[in-house]
C-alpha cells in the first residue's frame, strides 16, 4: 500500500512538474514576441479563443504598442501557481518587464490539457 502511496505523489509531482515547466515555457516565448511587437504571432498562438473573442486582435496590438517595449526590456518571472484536476492545467504567472525607463507588471493565467492556452492577461505599466 505504501507503494502505491508513493508512486501516485511521484507522478503528481511528474504532471504538476511538467505542467510548471509548460506554463514557464508558455510565458516566456509569449513575453518574448510581445517584446519584439510580434503581436499577431502572440495573439494567434497563445490566447484562448474565449479570450480572443473579448479581446479583438487589433485592441490587444493597440495595448502592446501602447506599452512601448523594445529589445532593451527583460522579463522576470517571480511568482509560478500550477495545479491540476481532472487532467486539466491551470497555471498563473506573474513577473515584471523591466525597461531602462519603465517596468510593465505581467500577469497570466494559462488553462487546459495538452494544449495550454492563455484565459486572461495583464500587462500594465506600474506608476
Amino acid at each position: 500500500m505504501a507503494l502505491l502511496a508513493v508512486v501516485g505523489v511521484v507522478l503528481l509531482v511528474n504532471v504538476v512538474g511538467g505542467a510548471t515547466a509548460k506554463a514557464k515555457g508558455l510565458a516566456e516565448d509569449f513575453t518574448r514576441l510581445v517584446i519584439a511587437g510580434d503581436t499577431d504571432t502572440a495573439y494567434d498562438d497563445f490566447l484562448d479563443p474565449a479570450l480572443q473573442q473579448k479581446l479583438s486582435k487589433e485592441e490587444f496590438a493597440a495595448g502592446v504598442q501602447s506599452l512601448e517595449l523594445d529589445e532593451t526590456c527583460k522579463p522576470t518571472y517571480n511568482d509560478f501557481k500550477v495545479s491540476s484536476e481532472n487532467g486539466n492545467n491551470a497555471a498563473d504567472v506573474a513577473g515584471i518587464i523591466s525597461c531602462p525607463s519603465k517596468e510593465v507588471d505581467l500577469a497570466y493565467r494559462f488553462d487546459g490539457n495538452k494544449d495550454m492556452k492563455m484565459i486572461n492577461i495583464k500587462l500594465r505599466p506600474r506608476a
